[in-house]
């Protein structure tokens, strides 16, 4: 265990520490800050860590987790919460309750859906949730109004909820290797929107609206059906954007 102190507090890190289990010093400091456990063999996080009153900040990616507690979600993060590449198939139901959480990364993991709560988490500024199960997203979705960068590659959506369109901070959107027939509506009318990464998806068209994303400079269509001829196509790179795939 590397343990350091900073202005911000105390740091523990068991990075590649070949943990099978949490190390039970870890409850002798309870002033924590920051908890990395990343790229162990964890299978389990005892309901215990909501005792660490002060984390900020908690890495638990690359382990081998099924489930977190829900007593995780009362701890006050304001930072980061990896849960990336484990064995999850849901998360807690409480999720919501971290309304100061900026960044959360639950990709490569099994998830069939993401908790409805999702939209308490207002100040949640990136979303990624790459290669899982989804084949839906919840319409509480569209209360994160605080997101500028949103990651769903290697899922099975075929549509966004309506409730998208209330994401005015968006910049960056990764729908990448999933099951979309046309570019979702939800996203017409976007202010800020800068980059669509709709790759590998089952495009055969785009829709007259997209020219009319004012921030838009990068529209990756690549392995989808969208011809050179494309009317949007001509008329987006005319102004500059970058269109790639066609």
């Amino acid at each position: 265990m590397a343990v350091s102190e900073g202005p911000d507090g105390t740091r523990l890190s068991y990075w590649r520490g070949g943990l099978t289990e949490t190390p039970p010093e870890i409850w002798d400091h309870p002033d924590a800050r920051v908890l990395i456990l990343a790229d162990n063999a964890l299978t389990h996080v005892p309901a215990r860590i909501a005792t660490l009153r002060s984390l900020r900040m908690l890495d638990l990616g690359h382990n081998q987790l099924t489930s977190l507690p829900e007593e995780l979600t009362t701890l006050p993060l304001d930072g980061c919460l990896y849960v990336h590449d484990n064995h999850l198939t849901e998360l807690p139901v409480t999720l919501g309750r971290l309304d100061r959480l900026t960044y959360l990364n639950v990709g490569e993991n099994r998830l069939r859906a993401l908790p409805d709560s999702l939209g308490g988490m207002s100040a949640l500024v990136e979303l990624r949730a790459q290669h899982n199960e989804l084949t839906a997203l919840p319409g509480s979705l569209g209360a994160l109004s605080a997101l500028r960068e949103l990651w769903l590659r290697g899922n099975t959506l075929t549509e966004l909820p309506h409730s998208v369109g209330r994401l005015r901070e968006l910049r960056e959107l990764e729908l990448r290797e999933n099951a979309f027939t046309e570019v979702p509506g939800a996203l017409r009318g976007l202010p800020l929107l800068r980059r669509i990464d709709l790759r590998g998806n089952r495009l055969r068209e785009l829709p007259p609206w997209i020219v009319e994303l004012p921030h838009l400079e990068k529209l990756d269509l690549r392995w989808n059906e969208v011809t050179e001829g494309d009317a949007a196509v001509r008329s987006l790179r005319a102004r500059g954007c970058v269109v790639l795939g066609t």
